[in-house]
């Protein structure tokens, strides 16, 4: 049975993974016959009213604990996963992705990943296992790799703001419509838009289902 990691965020579109895009990712890999490996950062959190969308002054939480409620308990700390403990990789988006990955929603391409998911990100890469992201998930995937001089060819759909940061940091933007998928077969790279471009959970399923059935095949080259 194949071990796929997923990296989360938080629990929450504003401030975390987002919910649809994790649980369908979530689903799909338990009905591909995979096993999941939930992981985060131990790490604070800003908090966010999803009620609202306004940021909540002097409220912080725990990514790892946040997350624990989309992987119902059952999530590690990302310091003690390694690349050999996994065939391949996945990386939901949210908000979360961009601010608690990394803080490309706040510096652009000028962000910095957190470390530990930097390493495991580039310890997958260089052991050739699939690595997939979707949504805003691959601008932080672009960030790792864009640096190592790997030019990843990554999507986040359409967004010609986005694309350019993306593009500034190294890697190659290819627009995508969200039911689609985009492959990077020399990184084994497959990113799909999800949110970024769906506007309802029926479209944001489409294209995420795709990427994780492009996932497993990739495992069987």
């Amino acid at each position: 049975m194949a071990k796929v990691g997923v990296i989360l965020s938080g629990c929450g579109v504003y401030d975390g993974s987002e919910i649809h895009e994790t649980v369908i990712s979530l689903l799909a890999f338990d009905r591909a016959g995979a096993d999941v490996v939930c992981m985060a950062p131990d790490m604070e959190q800003a908090v966010v009213n999803h009620l609202t969308g306004e940021s909540v002054d002097g409220v912080n939480r725990n990514v790892l604990e946040e997350s624990a409620r989309i992987a119902r308990g059952e999530i590690s700390d990302i310091v003690k996963i390694k690349a050999t403990d996994l065939d391949a990789l996945f990386i939901p988006g949210g908000f979360g992705a961009a601010k608690n990955l990394c803080d490309f929603a706040f510096k652009g391409s000028d962000c910095e990943v957190h470390p530990e998911v930097a390493r495991l990100i580039r310890e997958i890469v260089a052991s050739k296992k699939p690595l997939a992201a979707v949504c805003i998930a691959p601008a932080l995937v672009a960030k790792v790799l864009g640096s190592e001089k790997m030019d990843p060819q990554v999507t986040i759909g359409t967004d010609a703001e986005t694309a350019g940061a993306v593009s500034s940091m190294g890697a190659t933007h290819v627009s995508c419509p969200v039911s689609e998928f985009v492959i990077d077969k020399e990184n084994k790279i497959i990113t799909s838009p999800a949110y970024m471009l769906a506007s309802n959970i029926s479209e944001a399923a489409e294209g995420i289902e795709k990427t994780v059935n492009a996932l497993m095949e990739m495992l069987d080259d």
